[in-house]
């Protein structure tokens, strides 16, 4: 999405900033998953300040990050993010604390491969002009 002007670009900031939009992103990870099909990771984030652009877990000074998620093969997952956090998705699925089980292809958090198997396969939010809800899918590749 690309906003064409600046108040297009700040409602639509905000719109996410207060949970009226919605993504859906798809990843593939890198082992069978056994636990829980679905949930909600809770993991505080903030920079790694001696290896960026790498992320850490730190429950004192990390920001909040929360994603939802929901698989639907045993590698294949729905996730949900709630908040916006630097490579969120990656780390609640690749942190022992999280999915312990990093996306495919993910070189910072697990291992190099191709490509990274996270797809940003739908969004939704309200059009800044029309003030229509839109909704933009395409559907992953894996």
């Amino acid at each position: 999405i690309i906003a064409r002007t600046m108040t297009a670009y700040l409602d639509i900031q905000r719109q996410f900033k207060f949970h009226q939009g919605h993504k859906k992103y798809v990843a593939y990870l890198c082992k069978p998953h056994t636990k829980d099909k679905s949930g909600t990771i809770s993991l505080p984030l903030r920079p790694d300040i001696n290896d960026r652009p790498r992320q850490l877990v730190d429950y004192i000074n990390g920001k909040e990050a929360i994603t939802e998620y929901q698989f639907t093969t045993d590698r294949r997952v729905e996730l949900y993010p709630q908040t916006g956090r630097t490579h969120q998705l990656r780390m609640h699925c690749a942190h022992s604390n999280g999915l312990a089980n990093p996306i495919m292809g993910d070189e910072l958090y697990g291992t190099k491969d191709k490509r990274l198997y996270l797809h940003a396969e739908e969004i939704t939010f309200i059009h800044p002009t029309t003030k229509k809800e839109v909704t933009f899918f395409h559907k992953a590749d894996f």
